[in-house]
């Protein structure tokens, strides 16, 4: 059973990723079809950004699972040692 505040920071969660769904969203899809001197440009940033942020954060989620699965396989192969 959730307690009151798992639901709280799971509502938090889904909320964050809900306005960062929408500013992606409204960033990639929409803005192209505004026009450049638009006012809403300004709370935006430079369309480049739209791939090179995805990708470092790709890039980085792969670094750390590889990284954690290098130190269990580590931590695996030490205690096998240990065993025998």
């Amino acid at each position: 059973m959730a307690t009151g505040t798992d639901q709280a920071v799971g509502f938090g969660l889904v909320a964050i990723s809900l306005i960062i769904f929408t500013y992606y969203t409204t960033w990639v899809i929409l803005l192209p079809f505004i026009d450049s001197q638009h006012v809403i440009h300004k709370y935006f940033l430079p369309r480049a950004y739209a791939v090179l942020i995805p990708l470092a954060t790709g890039l980085l989620l792969l670094l750390f699972v590889g990284l954690f699965i290098t130190y269990v396989m580590l931590k695996s192969q030490r205690v096998t040692k240990k065993a025998q």
